[in-house]
């Protein structure tokens, strides 16, 4: 290994101006060492934290002999033996998670360096996709699960799930497949930030969403000229903190970005003269300096560059619960599962059944384990709910009543105690021009209410009757909120009505007729609850009363309680059950939950939420079932105290 004790100008670019306290970089770099190599380097990276094994440098991927774990004097301590191409890596509680891609399979793989036996795991490979594999980056979410990204050519990609918090998983399972930029090559994946770069050869680079319920959207980073400062290709990148280094190749440039709030800025750039094709890159951050190591044809090339980057964001962490069960997808394509509702069977809680909207073309009934039982095609019904002890001809039924937003109807249903099976009672018109959200009410002399809402902030309350046999309503009150409402509760027991705006909060009223509608402030979009405010649902047993909101902003759910001063419990999110292969919850609009002990796992009662993307293979949209006591315990709640 040669080393060259000559300092590398840097060349100043205008939009360094644009730098904040935040990061400094002095106005060098410092050319460590140029190595040459016999064996041909398909890859090289750092190891960012390379504890797992005493000596561990960095991770060189070597043609025709295999992958190495190599120390800071290029000596070899493990050797993966085989022939492959790009690489990365993360940890996981085993050790090293690995992913690459054999290039006599011409498939990717993932493998565990194990850091207690000091050895690889047996790989496991990913189904082969239908184009050739480029490149692979590696993404951990919130909660650890490990996502391996395939680029490819022509601007197919895939993203897998291949981990979760402790090791690879046995059988790797297909997220979504994604329409990625041509001429691709190289992607980096920013963790906290949940973001997936990618250069596109002759026009730059590119930030996609990376977490697996994330919509497939994409932003400019680094662009070629004249809309930025890249002047013939971009190739290879390394993710630093508050920055991206961005390699033109062609150009023989190395560029330094800075990311201020969401804002990409370029800082400077940095000829690389004595290199041959630089085109894979990667960065280590030490006291305050990178090592920074770039392949190129002759072998390796390491700098060092000062780089003062304090990091001020506090982000607060919201806890992952996983989903234990999920309902068939609903019929519909495209955005179509809306709103559910928990009817509880009197006699055997275990025969319960979710009522769960189709809000391009009906009803559709699962059982506790998410089968459909039944689907009954009336239309768009967007919101249901339900109240038990209604009525009608003679006869005592539960009542279902969904906003029909086809007829601008209520659109009701019978529900058989005995049976639970669902049958319709007709339509009911409404004052509404556009109906949109629907709740229900019992009050205490056993008279049920059914409260819709337009989108332009009316609220209408209609008292259920029975018209000689048929089923009917009375228009017994109207209040309004200033912007577009949709999820609504009522707390039958306190006579509350709690309505949700969608941009604004959440506010409570009494939920009686005959009251005035004074609206009063319960949460309001802030720190906590981030728009749209979507469904609301009541958590209540003797001792407990909690408002659970689907913040659907930040794909959360916040927890308060429904009792003034409606004080804050805590927020958490659903996420994947990579043990039962089911994906998480984005994008909720409705939600219900019950404190019923349901039987196994639901014996505290249990959570529904509309899952906005049905992941793990992409699918039409369904609905999610999470016990109550996860989110008691993980929330600290008094039901897991007792």
């Amino acid at each position: 290994m040669k080393k060259n004790q000559f300092k590398l100008k840097l060349t100043a670019l205008a939009s360094c101006m644009m730098m904040t306290t935040s990061l400094t970089v002095m106005a060098e770099a410092e050319l460590l060492s140029i190595s040459s190599n016999s064996q041909p380097i398909e890859a090289a990276q750092l190891l960012t934290q390379p504890q797992i094994m005493p000596k561990a440098d960095s991770l060189l991927s070597y043609e025709h002999k295999g992958i190495v774990i190599e120390d800071k004097q290029g000596r070899q301590l493990s050797l993966l033996k085989g022939n492959f191409g790009s690489i990365d890596h993360r940890l996981v509680q085993k050790g090293l998670l690995l992913a690459t891609v054999d290039v006599d399979r011409q498939q990717a793989m993932v493998t565990v360096f194990d850091k207690t036996a000091q050895n690889w795991n047996q790989p496991v490979y990913i189904q082969q996709p239908a184009f050739k594999i480029d490149g692979v980056c590696l993404y951990q979410d919130e909660a650890h699960n490990g996502f391996l990204f395939l680029v490819g050519e022509e601007g197919h990609g895939e993203q897998w799930l291949v981990s979760d918090a402790t090791n690879s998983v046995a059988q790797p399972k297909l997220i979504r497949r994604l329409s990625t930029p041509p001429n691709s090559e190289y992607c980096q994946v920013d963790d906290k930030q949940s973001l997936m770069y990618i250069n596109e050869e002759n026009v730059g680079i590119w930030a996609y969403q990376a977490h697996p319920e994330a919509d497939l959207i994409r932003d400019p980073v680094a662009l070629m000229k004249p809309f930025g400062e890249l002047s013939q290709s971009a190739a290879g990148m390394a993710l630093v903190p508050g920055g991206l280094l961005v390699l033109d190749s062609e150009a023989k440039t190395l560029h330094a970005y800075q990311n201020n709030d969401g804002v990409w800025h370029s800082l400077a750039s940095y000829p690389l003269t004595n290199l041959s094709d630089p085109e894979n890159i990667s960065a280590r951050l030490n006291d305050k300096k990178l090592t920074i190591r770039i392949k190129h044809d002759d072998g390796l090339a390491t700098f060092s560059l000062p780089w003062n980057y304090q990091d001020t964001a506090q982000a607060a962490t919201i806890p992952v619960i996983k989903p234990q069960l999920q309902t068939d997808p609903v019929p519909s394509l495209g955005d179509a599962a809306d709103d559910p509702a928990i009817w509880v069977n009197p006699k055997n809680p275990q025969q319960s059944l979710i009522l769960g909207t189709d809000k391009q073309g009906g009803l559709v009934v699962y059982d506790l384990k998410g089968k459909t039982q039944q689907h009954l095609a009336v239309g768009r019904v967007n919101n249901v709910d339900v109240r038990a002890g209604f009525n009608l001809n003679g006869q005592k039924i539960d009542l279902a009543v969904a906003s029909n937003r086809d007829h601008n109807s209520l659109h009701v249903f019978a529900i058989a105690p005995s049976s639970g099976v669902v049958s319709e009672l007709g339509q009911v018109p409404t004052a509404s021009q556009d109906i949109y959200g629907l709740c229900m009410y019992k009050n205490q002399a056993g008279d049920i209410y059914t409260i819709v809402n337009d989108k332009d902030g009316r609220f209408f309350q209609y008292r259920m009757q029975d018209n000689h046999g048929k089923i009917d309503a009375e228009l017994v009150r109207e209040f309004s909120v200033g912007s577009q409402p949709e999820g609504c509760v009522a707390d039958d027991k306190n006579h509350l009505l709690f309505v949700g705006e969608e941009n604004k909060a959440v506010w409570v009223l009494d939920a009686r007729a005959d009251k005035a509608s004074t609206l009063t402030e319960v949460i309001a979009d802030g720190d906590h609850l981030k728009a749209d405010i979507e469904g609301l649902s009541l958590y209540q047993t003797q001792q407990e009363n909690y408002l659970v909101i689907s913040s659907q902003g930040n794909d959360s759910y916040v927890v308060i309680d429904a009792l003034p001063p409606f004080a804050y419990r805590g927020v958490f999110r659903v996420g994947f059950n990579t043990d039962l292969g089911i994906d998480g919850v984005s994008e909720t609009d409705g939600l219900d939950v019950t404190s019923v002990n349901l039987g196994e796992p639901w014996q505290q009662g249990m959570l529904v939420v509309q899952d906005g993307r049905n992941r793990m293979p992409v699918d039409n949209q369904n609905f999610k079932y999470v016990p109550w006591s996860d989110i008691a315990d993980q929330l600290g709640l008094s039901a897991n105290k007792k």
